[in-house]
């Protein structure tokens, strides 16, 4: 079993070298828009998963998840020989490309902090004028001392 460090750091450098072939070396145009995440590397070192995401070409267009995908399963026996020649380990980990899920979760949960907000402030707007229910002080005064209650009384 190898020190978790030393498996960190061959993650690291893993997707730095898959990000840089993707971006200069592979010429598949499924992959123009595939970014490298994150890559996490097995304690025995034989297997690394490295993750990715994909963006449309502008804000209207869905992103080709399928055809990334594909292109990264064509692609894999070449970027796995450039991480062999660029990492020096004597086994060359085995890559698994996994679509990242963690982008579309944080928009999701900028989506319902956004109607989260929007709700308070409909509950503030709602409360501007309003009043109480009851009185305006519900809280009982206590009772003015009358001339009796100084004295005890004859029944005593």
């Amino acid at each position: 079993m190898a020190d978790p460090a030393r498996a960190r750091k061959l993650a690291k450098r893993i997707a730095t070298i898959v990000a840089s072939a993707i971006d200069h070396e592979i010429k598949d145009p499924r992959l123009d828009y595939v970014t490298i995440t994150d890559a996490k590397v097995t304690a025995d070192l034989h297997d690394a998963t490295v993750y990715y995401t994909v963006r449309g070409v502008d804000l209207d267009t869905a992103p080709d998840l399928e055809g990334a995908a594909a292109g990264l399963a064509k692609a894999t026996g070449v970027l796995r020989s450039k991480v062999g020649a660029g990492t020096g380990v004597r086994f060359t980990p085995t890559l698994t490309f996994v679509a990242d899920t963690v982008p579309d979760a944080a928009r999701h949960m900028e989506e319902l902090l956004a109607r989260a907000r929007a709700a308070d402030d409909e509950v503030a707007k709602s409360r501007e004028g309003a009043t109480h229910a009851g009185e305006a002080d519900p809280y009982k005064e206590p009772r003015a001392a009358t001339e009796d209650d100084d004295f005890p009384s004859d029944a005593d």
